[in-house]
């Protein structure tokens, strides 16, 4: 079940956390019911049913310094519970970020997120007892691995209902409060919380309209030199230069401004934010981002040129992803 209780009790009894967070503690079991709304999302109670219809399997171990986060058993599953379990699972799908594995069930999920953190996660502060933000997580992957890095507290947010229940299929095994993911999007957060050491804002920024105000939410959110981690897409280019797309992007219809990685950091730079670093930029490839069997859908391969690879369907760059590294003043 989706269980927020411990969580908030863990926030509630910590003095630090209790005089922080404010009145924003009373304030999110509200915003949670208004994320899990079932009259608005009319898939939940399905999701719901699939996740409490879980098996109520013990744990020997976990991990969450590898590829794919991995769930242990006490005893290893027969090829009948394996084939029930994975059933089970796949009707959650999409499952967009991983990969993880349950109890010998692999979720090959469509994005090799691992990737992504194996190229930021020698770049960065030490996550060692931080209070960590990471904004738009989907099911919670990157939480779970910064959990494992060392943070003291990982807040996941992502709007998503189907990601929370995800998020929640892991939680139900590993029962780790110091980790969660809520309903919501960073507009929801307290106005200048300044509360975080770390902040994750990864695959975001272009879908804002606003990319200054999307800074200025993550300035605000971060404690006095707390450190932004920002991956996002890019153009090739020099300062100024930004690729505003007339209609779609590489088949995603709310993508708004994609900068040059100097644009990125003169963007960084003019909202205040210091020691700005561009620590890696890597052109997506089809190896990182496909369809599988836990994401049938279409996926990056059918969202570029047949033609030409380098092109988006559209005719525009493909997609090339920047990660930057800021510390807020």
């Amino acid at each position: 079940m989706i269980d927020y209780q411990p969580f908030l009790q863990q926030l509630n009894s910590h003095d630090d956390y209790r005089e922080s967070l404010g009145s924003w503690l009373q304030q999110i079991p509200e915003q949670i019911s208004k994320g899990l709304d079932e009259k608005r999302y009319g898939d939940l109670p399905r999701w719901k049913s699939v996740l409490a219809q879980l098996p109520d399997w013990p744990i020997a171990s976990y991990d969450l310094n590898q590829a794919a986060i991995s769930l242990t058993g006490n005893h290893p599953l027969s090829p009948e519970q394996q084939q029930d379990f994975q059933q089970q699972l796949q009707g959650l799908h999409p499952w967009r970020k991983g990969p993880f594995n349950l109890m010998g069930v692999e979720i090959d999920t469509e994005w090799r997120s691992d990737w992504k953190w194996d190229r930021l996660k020698d770049h960065i502060e030490p996550l060692n007892g931080r209070k960590v933000l990471d904004i738009g997580c989907g099911s919670g992957y990157h939480c779970w691995r910064m959990r494992g890095a060392g943070a003291e507290l990982v807040i996941g947010i992502d709007p998503t209902p189907l990601f929370i229940v995800q998020f929640f299929t892991l939680q139900k095994y590993i029962q780790d409060h110091h980790v969660t993911v809520l309903p919501m999007g960073i507009e929801h957060l307290p106005h200048k919380m300044r509360f975080f050491d770390t902040v994750f804002s990864m695959g975001v920024l272009y879908h804002r309209r606003s990319p200054f105000d999307h800074l200025m939410e993550l300035r605000d959110s971060l404690c006095q030199g707390g450190e932004l981690v920002l991956e996002t897409l890019v153009i090739e280019g020099k300062e100024g230069e930004v690729l505003v797309p007339e209609g779609r992007y590489a088949r995603m219809g709310n993508v708004w401004f994609l900068p040059s990685c100097p644009t990125m950091m003169l963007w960084l730079k003019k909202v205040g934010f210091k020691d700005i670093q561009l620590v890696d930029v890597t052109d997506t490839s089809t190896e990182e981002q496909r369809s599988t069997e836990w994401m049938t859908f279409h996926s990056l391969q059918q969202f570029l040129d047949p033609e030409d690879s380098s092109k988006s369907i559209e005719g525009y760059p493909a997609p090339r992803r920047a990660i930057f590294t800021a510390k807020a003043p």
